[in-house]
């Protein structure tokens, strides 16, 4: 029991911490597909500095490590419920160190577990198979490209691309539309599982499980193969690109699975996945329970680090801002969308929860001239009880619509950060009262811990830690300037730009 323990616990953190080679060979491909300069390799650049530092502090790639899912194989007479509670004891002990976020919440009440298990949580399948070892399969998938799946019931109407009908031409059409809906909210370059057929819930399992296959296998299946091949060389050319920046690499990976159907039903399934692409798998021995090999370690991959200057449309250098609070109108209006801003000082993390409640709530902090950051960290406390940031990147903004503008309003904020973009109503709040959305790149949870000099306080522990507000000084925190005062969104312009190259693939491809 003790060494099945450890070996599930080295398979949680190495999944954590450690990008697959088969993932980084995809980041690194994507990389040099970009211009020099660009935002989308500025922040390619970034996240493979982000895998490095992961691996290296052996901390989570990204701070949403999601919901663990486990796929679980055991030859005849191994005793399942053995494995399942080590798996249990096991994702406990990570929260615990700091290798897995808290994400474990009550549906009901909004509480948070604490130690991510809970109804449901963590996700295990298992499975019976003839062969003499176990296989143990692990995905984290974080909440922000969970989001992005999508289900389509066939026959249907896209806009864009018109009737869809219940063949493989019907299926190319939904895909293509999965991926241009996600945008940059779900962590683009991305991976996708396509599942066809089943029904509602079986066909989302068949999406997920495609995310299970390695990038560079080849599907069995011709007609898939076809489709998967023409999936990557078409998504790629709607210029979404790297956190919806624009740009050459907007999808990294695409698997199609198929299964039977009801004659009354025709599901297209997509599961999309960031590019913090973290699943891993081992094969143990069901005598020791000890590791006898991975499954997705067939070599070792170095990340592209070469150096990338951020330039702007014309390759003259970004220009460079520094910022810190309490910011003031002027400043805030002299930016323009394109502004690289470095944020030096105080900030304040708020996620779902306080946005909520600071709607008819007041703050505990003077937020004046302030900026908020959409961040859900992992957070520890040392011996002497002070909180250390673990991990800390972006959450996707655009779940804070809702309450975004009345909040700029209320309190005087000037500067959000998170990933993804936001709205037209925040759009027409930063143009009203002096505010600037700033996009970080999503997924770099070491990247940013880093410039996090100090914990200086905490309010609304009870919401849990991912939804706490945290009191941080920072120093060099950049991100990029994608909504500006004049009412100006790149998100907007990206999108736009995006739908008018996806109605070009309306045409059939497949019969």
């Amino acid at each position: 029991m003790e060494n099945l323990k450890q070996s599930i616990l080295e398979l949680i953190t190495d999944t954590s911490t450690n990008l697959p080679p088969d993932v980084r060979r995809a980041v690194n491909a994507a990389k040099v597909k970009e211009d020099l300069g660009t935002r989308a390799a500025l922040s390619l650049s970034t996240i493979a500095q982000n895998v490095v530092m992961a691996e290296e502090n052996v901390s989570p790639i990204c701070q949403d490590t999601g919901m663990p899912t486990f796929e679980v194989k055991t030859p005849v007479g191994v005793n399942q419920l053995i494995i399942k509670q080590a798996i249990k004891e096991m994702i406990a002990e990570a929260t615990k160190t700091g290798k897995l976020r808290s994400n474990s919440v009550d549906s009901l009440t909004g509480e948070n577990t604490g130690d991510n298990l809970g109804p449901g949580t963590p996700v295990i399948h298992f499975e019976q198979w003839e062969e003499d070892e176990i296989e143990i399969k692990l995905i984290l998938k974080g909440g922000g490209c969970e989001n992005k799946n999508i289900q389509y019931s066939l026959p249907c109407e896209l806009e864009g691309l018109g009737k869809v009908g219940r063949n493989l031409d019907g299926i190319r059409k939904c895909i293509l539309h999965a991926v241009y809906q996600a945008q940059g909210q779900g962590c683009s370059a991305g991976f996708i599982g396509v599942g066809i057929g089943g029904d509602r819930t079986s066909g989302y399992a068949l999406a997920k499980h495609q995310l299970f296959r390695k990038v560079e296998d080849v599907n069995q299946n011709a007609d898939l193969a076809a489709l998967e091949d023409y999936i990557m060389e078409t998504a790629n050319q709607l210029g979404i690109g790297t956190m919806g920046f624009g740009g050459n690499s907007t999808l990294l990976g695409c698997k199609i699975g198929v299964e039977n159907r009801l004659p009354a039903s025709f599901f297209v399934s997509v599961a999309y996945n960031c590019w913090a692409f973290r699943r891993q798998g081992v094969r143990l021995n069901p005598e020791t329970g000890e590791i006898l090999r991975y499954l997705y370690k067939d070599e070792e991959v170095a990340m592209d680090l070469t150096p990338v200057a951020a330039t702007d449309d014309a390759g003259e250098k970004r220009r460079e801002v520094v910022l810190e609070a309490p910011i003031s109108e002027e400043q805030i209006r002299s930016l323009r969308v394109g502004d690289v801003v470095i944020i030096n000082g105080e900030m304040h993390t708020g996620r779902d929860a306080l946005h909520s409640y600071l709607m008819d709530h007041d703050c505990p902090v003077d937020l004046n001239g302030g900026i908020i950051y959409h961040c859900g960290p992992v957070m520890l406390k040392d011996q002497e009880g002070e909180w250390h940031v673990k991990a800390a990147g972006p959450t996707t903004s655009i779940r804070e619509e809702p309450y975004q503008g009345e909040i700029i309003k209320k309190f005087g904020i000037r500067a959000v950060i998170g990933k993804g973009g936001m709205g037209a109503k925040t759009l027409k709040a930063l143009n009203e009262h002096g505010a600037v959305y700033l996009n970080a790149i999503g997924g770099a949870a070491q990247y940013y811990a880093e410039c996090l000099e100090k914990v200086e306080g905490v309010d609304f522990m009870e919401f849990g830690i991912p939804e706490a507000m945290w009191h941080l000084r920072v120093k060099g925190f950049a991100a990029i300037v994608t909504m500006d005062s004049h009412g100006n969104s790149l998100h907007a312009d990206v999108e736009k730009s995006s739908a008018e190259k996806l109605a070009q693939f309306a045409a059939p491809v497949f019969k």
